[in-house]
């Protein structure tokens, strides 16, 4: 890894094709209500990882809710740390070196694996996955735990997506984020990454 370096945000190059637009809505409230040295302190802190393109193009392996949420909150730069350098590969060598990596999501919002050109050029045109949010909402609710698995969220997602309606208005959502964290610890996710296995009882306890 590199020293994280400033960057445009406008730089920056997804490599999924969705977020879930009401985590992006928080995070966009909690950078804008931080005064200039306190962001930069929480960006210098946490660098958005990249990974170089052909032309030096910075394309995000993680954090894209954070990107997102810096772009909607017109914050027109953050900091980014090249984790691989893979500008001297040829367009088709990149997408396979980041497809064996496991770093890119061409998952659109319905969870569909579509083309590689699904994936916007920028992090403004990220399409919104509303069980992307729901699963960010019951992890952060204690759902499962938070893992280095790659897209693990969107395994969540679409274990909630075939389970759980969509909703309509805040009430519902809130309903569906228990109703997720009642099926997070069911047998049917104990294979998805986070799973938070339940306390058994002994076979000696009444």
């Amino acid at each position: 890894m590199t020293k994280p370096i400033k960057i445009e945000i406008q730089q920056l190059r997804p490599l999924q094709a969705t977020v879930g637009m009401l985590e992006v809505e928080e995070k966009r409230k909690h950078v804008g209500s931080l005064d200039g040295k306190a962001l930069k302190q929480l960006l210098s802190a946490a660098p958005i990882p990249t990974v170089l393109g052909k032309c030096g193009e910075h394309y995000i392996i993680d954090h894209h809710h954070l990107a997102r949420a810096l772009s909607d909150g017109a914050i027109s730069q953050a900091y980014a740390e090249v984790v691989e350098d893979f500008s001297t590969l040829s367009e088709t060598q990149f997408w396979d070196a980041v497809i064996e990596r496991r770093w890119v999501h061409p998952y659109d919002e319905r969870g569909i694996l579509r083309a590689l050109s699904i994936i916007p050029e920028d992090v403004a045109g990220l399409a919104d996955d509303p069980y992307r949010s729901l699963a960010a909402f019951v992890r952060n609710a204690g759902g499962y735990m938070k893992t280095p698995e790659p897209f693990a969220e969107f395994q969540w997602a679409a274990f909630y997506r075939t389970r759980i309606p969509v909703w309509a208005n805040s009430l519902q959502f809130k309903a569906a984020v228990e109703q997720g964290v009642y099926l997070a610890s069911s047998p049917d996710a104990r294979t998805l990454p986070g799973f938070k296995r339940p306390n058994r009882k002994s076979c000696n306890e009444a």
